[in-house]
């Protein structure tokens, strides 16, 4: 199966449990309804990136659907916590580009999606060995520990068949 579509979503939810405060992220992400398996970074060459809506209306709830998740997750109070996904990609549809996802936890950092899609540019570059600037694209999510409840945060990109 190669994905013919992809769309990015984030999420943050919070909650005592741990497990709990991951399913509210996948909720405020909007693909709770969905069987999530994770996969590594390729984007494939035909790959279209769309809107979070439209690609979200081809799956049905249970479907079983292929990302590349970001998920990053903390207890300590005031700790910040990010997560970002980043794409490369070219306009030769011969040639495939990167996803690239990314934590951080500390500081907060505002720039973690530019990060996450520079080391995707980096990544296809260095792989098709060209000279021409890809395109890029990124998305994160920042939240902050509670103390007494779990903080999740994620970022995603979510292949459709």
């Amino acid at each position: 199966m190669i994905p013919g579509e992809v769309f990015l979503v984030k999420g943050a939810g919070k909650h005592e449990n741990r497990l709990a405060s991951f399913e509210l992220a996948l909720r405020d992400a909007g693909i709770e309804g969905l069987n999530l398996v994770r996969v590594s970074s390729i984007l494939p060459p035909s790959c279209k990136i769309v809107p979070k809506e439209e690609g979200i209306n081809k799956l049905k709830p249970g479907e079983i659907v292929y990302c590349v998740l970001s998920r990053n997750e903390s207890i300590n109070e005031g700790e910040h916590i990010t997560s970002a996904i980043g794409l490369a990609y070219l306009d030769d549809k011969k040639k495939h580009g990167y996803i690239w996802e990314h934590k951080t936890r500390g500081d907060k950092d505002p720039n973690a999606s530019k990060y996450a899609a520079e080391m995707a540019r980096k990544m296809l570059s260095s792989k098709h060995k060209i000279d021409i600037e890809p395109k890029t694209e990124g998305i994160q999510k920042m939240g902050v520990g509670g103390g007494n409840n779990w903080t999740t945060v994620l970022a995603a990109a979510v292949f459709v068949p």
